[in-house]
């Protein structure tokens, strides 16, 4: 499918989506995290004034706190704060859906890494916290929210998940699963992880029969590199627009989510994220519908366990410079 020349030829059932390889910031000051927030805001009138039939703008994962994994309260944020509603109210004046990245305050634990997407009228449609933070590297909460998905322009249905969450097979699924059509992976990825990056952004879309739109921090902080490196993926696993590494640049395409519709109605050989709870159903009505899977009957029962547990070496974040953690995880803890 082609991409509409990055959506300069939008058709009428075309999501022209932006992902924006931001330059990588190093805030450690209330006053630097503002600041960056004021590019993010330029960075969506930059959007707007570079391609006018552009439906959402999206930004990576850490695109205000940059990679120090620096949990000071004082460079944290929240839903109701001041980089929050500038966020909100550039994505009201310049008629634009948003997606952002904010670590989010939690007095109950260490922070979390969470996500929002926007709409033009400045309304937050889908808050999502971070499920699986790139231990041992990362400080953050556990997220708790689950795997929302939202309405999102044009007619399409959004997922968001963030980073290291796109390793996971039973991410993309559960996106799918939920009804979207299009998953945004918001990341901040160094170059060692090129390669796992792009085959997991096109087997994540294959898979589910779903459209993917991909994008990291991009440039040097002077410590780190990040690898920007956009990417759309079409329904097929076929990449539709790729980015490299030039900072600041907006790389856009147009998606066809009523394709994707199409696709998961009509589909007979491949048709996976239907195949996969209707199993063998050319032999028995229906497919069979059990779950022969070990791993998920031991992760719904609390016992998930390897083979090789008792062999790993690396099982908190102790190697990073953190403190291993002695408190249990809360699930129902919601602030």
């Amino acid at each position: 499918m082609a991409s509409g020349l990055g959506g300069l030829n939008k058709s009428p059932n075309g999501v022209v989506i932006g992902l924006a390889q931001l330059t990588l910031p190093d805030p450690h000051t209330r006053d630097e995290l503002w600041t960056q927030t004021q590019k993010v805001v330029s960075m969506i009138g930059k959007a707007r004034r570079s391609m006018p039939g552009m439906d959402l703008i999206v930004f990576p994962e850490y695109s205000l706190h940059g990679l120090s994994m620096d949990t000071s309260p004082d460079i944290m944020c929240t839903l109701d704060g001041p980089e929050v509603a500038a966020l909100k109210q550039a994505c009201i004046d310049h008629s634009i859906w948003g997606c952002f990245s904010i670590m989010e305050a939690n007095p109950h634990g260490n922070p979390y890494n969470s996500g929002i997407i926007v709409d033009d009228t400045g309304e937050v449609r889908l808050y999502y916290r971070k499920l699986h933070p790139w231990v041992p590297v990362e400080p953050w909460e556990p997220g708790n929210l689950g795997i929302p998905v939202c309405d999102g322009p044009r007619g399409s249905k959004l997922a968001l998940i963030i980073c290291h969450d796109g390793m996971f097979p039973e991410m993309a699924r559960e996106c799918a699963y939920k009804g979207a059509e299009i998953m945004i992976r918001t990341a901040g990825y160094t170059a060692p992880i090129r390669h796992s990056w792009k085959i997991t952004n096109q087997v994540n879309s294959f898979t589910n029969l779903m459209q993917t739109a991909s994008v990291c921090m991009c440039g040097s902080d002077g410590t780190f590199d990040s690898m920007g490196e956009a990417m759309f993926v079409d329904f097929d696993g076929t990449p539709m627009a790729e980015g490299g590494g030039r900072a600041d640049e907006i790389v856009s395409c147009e998606l066809r989510p009523d394709l994707v519709r199409e696709a998961r109605k009509h589909w007979g050989v491949e048709n996976n994220i239907y195949q996969f709870g209707h199993r063998g159903y050319v032999a028995v009505k229906g497919g069979a519908q059990d779950c022969p899977y070990t791993y998920m009957h031991d992760l719904a029962a609390g016992q998930y366990r390897l083979p090789w547990e008792d062999e790993v070496v690396h099982t908190d974040g102790s190697s990073c410079g953190f403190a291993a953690p002695e408190r249990l995880y809360n699930p129902h803890s919601q602030e």
